[in-house]
C-alpha cells in the first residue's frame, strides 16, 4: 500500500547536502536557498535526508502505531486490526505516513529495526489487556526482514517474552518478499504458522506472478490488492478477478480480505462474491487506540 518518494536521483542530491535552516523552525533570518528549494514548506521538510532522522526516531521512540479495523462481511463484527506505523517527529504534531519514509528505511537497512520495533509494540499490547480480551492484530513484515533469517526467531522470543497467545497475531507478508527470495519466504511463512500465528499474503495481485505464490507460499489469509477494489462497482474486469480470487482461496480452505473498501455498494458486491473480510474507510479509519470492549 506504499507510495514512492522522490526519484533516486533527487534523493542522492539531497543526501549530499544538508538543507538550509528553516526560519519558522529555528528563528533564523530567511535563507534564499531554503525558500527557493522549498525546505521551509511542510512538504519541503519531508525532503530532508532521512537516515539521521530515522535513527533519531528509533532512538527516541518517535514512531507511533495506528490501528485500522478489519470487519467480517458476514456479521459486521471487527475480526482484527492492522497495525500501521507513523512517524511523529514534526514540531507541529503532524504524523508522517509510511509511504514517505519506508523506502528510505529499506534502502538504508533500518527497516529491520523498524519491523522489530513495531512487532515489540504489538506484542506488548497482545500480552496485556488487549490480549486478555482476545483482540487480534496484524503486523507487516518487510521483504528484508522476511529473508534475513533472524526475524522468525525474534518473533518466537517476543511471543514468549510478552506472554502472547500466538493465535492473536497475524504476520502480513507482501509479494515483494516472495519475489526477492521465494525459498526463504516459504521457510518464514511455514515457521510463523508453526508458532501458531496466522500468515496473510498482503497486496495480492499487485505483481505479475501473484498466482504462483498461492501454490508455493503457505498462508491463512489473502489480502486482495486495493487496485482491484477501488473501482469494483464500475469495472467488470475487477469484478471477474475478485470473484475468481475469492472462489480459489475459499476452495483452498483459506480466507480473503478486500483492501481499500470505500463504499456500501462495494461492500455488498464483495459479500456476494464470498469475500470474508473488508478493510478501508467505509469500514473504519486508522485510529491511535483500539477500543476496549468491557
Amino acid at each position: 500500500m506504499l507510495s514512492s518518494t522522490a526519484s533516486d536521483a533527487t534523493s542522492r542530491v539531497l543526501l549530499r547536502r544538508a538543507p538550509a535552516p528553516c526560519p519558522e523552525r529555528f528563528g533564523a533570518v530567511v535563507n534564499p536557498r531554503a525558500l527557493a528549494e522549498g525546505f521551509c514548506t511542510p512538504a519541503g521538510l519531508h525532503r530532508r535526508p532521512w537516515l539521521a532522522r530515522l535513527r533519531r526516531a528509533l532512538a527516541q521512540d518517535l514512531f507511533v502505531l495506528h490501528f485500522q479495523p478489519i470487519v467480517s462481511l458476514e456479521d459486521g463484527q471487527v475480526a482484527q486490526y492492522e497495525a500501521l506505523v507513523r512517524l511523529a517527529d514534526e514540531v507541529d504534531g503532524r504524523l508522517i505516513a509510511p509511504g514517505s519514509f519506508l523506502p528510505a528505511a529499506e534502502r538504508s537497512g533500518l527497516i529491520r529495526a523498524i519491523d522489530r520495533m513495531v512487532f515489540d509494540k504489538v506484542a506488548a499490547m497482545l500480552g496485556g489487556e488487549h490480549g486478555d480480551r482476545g483482540v487480534r492484530i496484524a503486523v507487516n513484515v518487510s521483504a528484508v526482514s522476511v529473508t534475513d533469517g533472524t526475524m522468525l526467531s525474534y518473533i518466537e522470543r517476543g511471543l514468549a517474552l510478552y506472554g502472547v497467545d500466538p493465535s492473536l497475531l497475524t504476520v502480513e507478508v507482501t509479494e515483494t518478499a516472495a519475489i526477492s527470495d521465494m525459498d526463504r519466504a516459504r521457510e518464514f511463512c511455514v515457521g510463523v504458522l508453526a508458532l501458531g500465528c496466522a500468515v496473510a499474503l498482503d497486496d495480492f495481485g499487485a505483481g505479475f506472478g501473484s498466482f504462483q505464490y498461492l501454490k508455493h507460499l503457505p498462508f491463512s489469509q489473502l489480502k486482495i490488492d486495493g487496485d482491484f477494489i477501488r473501482g469494483l462497482a464500475m469495472s467488470r474486469t475487477d469484478q471477474l478477478v475478485v470473484k475468481a480470487l475469492a472462489g480459489v482461496v475459499r476452495g483452498m480452505g483459506r480466507e480473503t480480505i478486500a483492501e481499500f473498501v470505500g463504499d456500501q455498494p462495494t461492500m455488498s458486491m464483495l459479500r456476494s462474491y464470498g469475500v470474508d473480510y473488508a478493510q478501508g474507510y467505509e469500514v473504519g479509519r486508522p485510529e491511535a487506540r483500539i477500543p476496549i470492549v468491557v
